[in-house]
């Protein structure tokens, strides 16, 4: 009896096995992959499409085996996923729903097929699990279209808009141009939303490039609580401007409340990441509170993590918004935020960058009664914060300027041919003419060495130069005896001095 062929209490027999024959027909021709294992993680049932998915001949083939002999993963960097790194794994030992699309599925022959993977329970911890799988190979080509003409269109777009708020602004300086107030009062509302497109279109680049992990993690180890201070306290003009209040530190529920300004906490993080971040949640914080309000941007450790909180006195969040609220696009609509303008992306990019450090970030408000978004990213020892910064000043000392193998050369070539020290052996020194008492002044005797090349000085490790095969060598027609043995004694010195400084 097939697994849709259970009779069911109170169902007409006929009723039943028709909605079993449907079940099966909608499982043998549906394209994606479905597979029940059991609380074991032995297949039960495995359709079609999953068969021909993992790359096996027939579902009899892999009934009654583990489940991670038909799902193998990588991720997207073609590094296989270990069993401890595996979220399928964990899953399903807890019976908990999991979804993903950030895997490829490795088949039987070696293809990697990019998936969306999914676990549903189907009851509790004993029951069977439920795994499907759907081959996105065509929505990540077309997601990868849509994301390059964003790209393509925000780039092309953000140089006039730049022009357009460059101009405006001339306009408005009392220094370049005179205008009359009505005349001012149109241009500031065009500069205003000059500025909010200029916005729009680098959330839109900043999306992109975070959808096609186009963006790299450069983590550098920081002190937290001076880090966040210097960027909150970039945006004091905009909190200035609006009139509210500002406030900066940690608060501690057994120092009665007061502000610690001393307590050290340390992370590894990709600045960039961190300054849009929280420009992102203080921009939030003030668009939303009204003058007169007030804004609390705090540091503190948090065990293992070092948790970052903005809060504000504005108009909240209410509880059905807030599940949404970092979602793509996602803006509340009510009739207070209908006046504030915004992309819906801040957030959004503010959970991505938070994510991509390996931290998370949350927000608790009520409507009405303002709002406390929480970043956590993982927090550094004293010890390990001092040794990562060793790390990076070490990295940072390494010579940049040293030659470069050309391309086909191997590293050892390349260190033996570059010397890592000056040589110490001696250098031979040219020798003076020798003349004699017997010889004529006008006639100076000129030995082999005098115009014979000095050897290179040789490299550690280098072969034994010999002497070069031709030797220049003196005219000995018009030489007087005595003049002769002169030179052949002089001539039997030099080659001797030379031969000993290329040994050594």
């Amino acid at each position: 009896m097939g697994i849709f062929q259970k009779k069911t209490a109170g169902v007409p027999p006929d009723l039943s096995r028709d909605q079993a024959i449907l079940a099966e027909k909608v499982l043998n021709t549906i394209n994606d992959g479905v597979v029940i294992i059991d609380q074991n993680g032995l297949v039960k049932l495995i359709n079609p499409a999953a068969t021909r998915m993992t790359g096996n001949s027939s579902p009899a083939d892999v009934i009654g085996l583990s489940y991670l002999t038909l799902i193998r993963l990588e991720n997207g960097e073609g590094l296989a996923i270990t069993d401890n790194q595996n979220p399928l794994i964990v899953a399903v030992a807890n019976n908990t729903a999991w979804e993903s699309r950030d895997y490829f599925l490795v088949t039987l022959q070696g293809e990697k097929i990019p998936i969306a993977l999914s676990l549903t329970p189907s009851g509790g911890r004993n029951a069977d699990r439920i795994i499907t799988m759907r081959n996105i190979t065509q929505e990540l080509q077309k997601e990868g279209e849509q994301t390059e003409f964003i790209s393509t269109a925000s780039h092309e777009m953000r140089t006039p808009v730049a022009s357009i708020e460059g101009y405006l602004g001339l306009a408005l300086n009392p220094q370049t141009a005179t205008i009359d107030d009505r005349a001012r009062q149109y241009l500031t509302e065009a500069h205003n939303a000059s500025q909010h497109l200029g916005k729009l279109f680098r959330d839109l680049l900043d999306v992109t490039k975070l959808d096609d992990k186009r963006e790299k993690l450069h983590l550098v180890p920081v002190d937290m609580m001076a880090t966040v201070k210097d960027i909150a306290d970039h945006q004091m003009t905009t909190i200035n401007d609006k009139e509210i209040k500002y406030s900066f530190g940690a608060a501690s529920d057994d120092m009665g409340g007061k502000i610690d300004l001393e307590q050290a906490v340390y992370a590894m993080v990709d600045i960039d990441f961190l300054q849009e971040i929280l420009g992102n949640l203080l921009e939030n914080a003030v668009k939303y509170t009204e003058p007169g309000g007030a804004v609390w941007v705090s540091v503190r450790g948090d065990g293992d993590n070092v948790l970052i909180n903005v809060t504000d006195t504005g108009m909240g969040i209410s509880p059905d918004n807030l599940t949404h609220i970092f979602q793509k696009f996602y803006r509340v609509d009510n009739s207070q935020t209908r006046t504030i303008g915004g992309t819906g992306l801040g957030l959004y990019i503010v959970k991505e960058r938070t994510e991509a450090m390996g931290g998370k970030v949350w927000a608790e408000s009520a409507f009405g009664e303002g709002s406390t978004f929480y970043v956590s990213l993982p927090r550094l020892t004293p010890e390990e914060y001092e040794r990562q910064k060793m790390v990076i000043r070490n990295t940072e000392m390494m010579p940049t300027s040293a030659p470069k193998a050309p391309a086909g050369m191997a590293a050892a070539t390349m260190a033996a041919a570059v010397p890592l020290a000056a040589p110490t052996a001696p250098v031979a020194t040219p020798v003076a003419p020798v003349t004699t008492s017997a010889a004529p002044a006008t006639t100076p005797v000129t030995t082999a060495t005098e115009t014979q090349p000095q050897p290179a000085p040789a490299p550690a490790q280098q072969p034994v130069q010999s002497q070069p095969e031709t030797q220049p060598t003196a005219d000995v027609s018009n030489m007087s005896p005595e003049q002769l043995a002169a030179a052949k004694q002089q001539f039997a010195a030099q080659t001797s001095q030379n031969s000993t400084s290329v040994i050594q």
